[in-house]
């Protein structure tokens, strides 16, 4: 073995080795990785206002030849906030139009309509069970007799 000290230069046939290089700046992720809520500020939209409107078909009125014939009513839920990428608008809003009862429907109270909505939901429920049922026996096997309870 050799003796060398610091100052010796290093045998010929050895691999000079060099120091790594500086390690650079941390790498910089995108701004779609960041969701703090401030980062997405830019990506929230304010619907203020906003109304549900629900729908109920007054009985007996199953025509699909005659105007539909029911009643409405407006619940208001106030100010929401979404997220950007959760928006998309598919035309305009006329908001003349909004202000006009819908055509073929009168105004009633929010706990008659809902209540007529969900009795109706209700019975077509009932109404796609007993259809499925009867498919099941006839050996039909749907997507969506998996739905069905027996």
């Amino acid at each position: 073995m050799e003796n060398l000290t610091i100052s010796d230069a290093p045998p010929h046939g050895a691999a000079q080795q060099q120091p790594p290089p500086p390690p650079g700046p941390p790498a910089q992720l995108p701004p779609q990785m960041f969701t703090t809520a401030a980062q997405l500020l830019d990506l929230t939209d304010i619907l203020q206002s906003t109304v549900e409107r629900i729908f109920a078909q007054r009985p007996g009125s199953d025509d699909d030849n005659a105007l539909p014939r029911g009643y409405y009513a407006d619940v208001p839920h106030g100010i929401f906030l979404v997220r950007g990428e959760n928006v998309l608008l598919l035309g305009e809003i006329d908001l003349d139009r909004d202000d006009e009862p819908p055509p073929g429907y009168e105004a009633a109270d929010v706990g008659v309509v809902r209540r007529m909505a969900e009795e109706r939901k209700a019975a077509d429920k009932t109404r796609e069970r007993r259809r499925l049922g009867k498919l099941a026996r006839a050996g039909f096997e749907g997507e969506n007799l998996g739905d069905m309870v027996m």
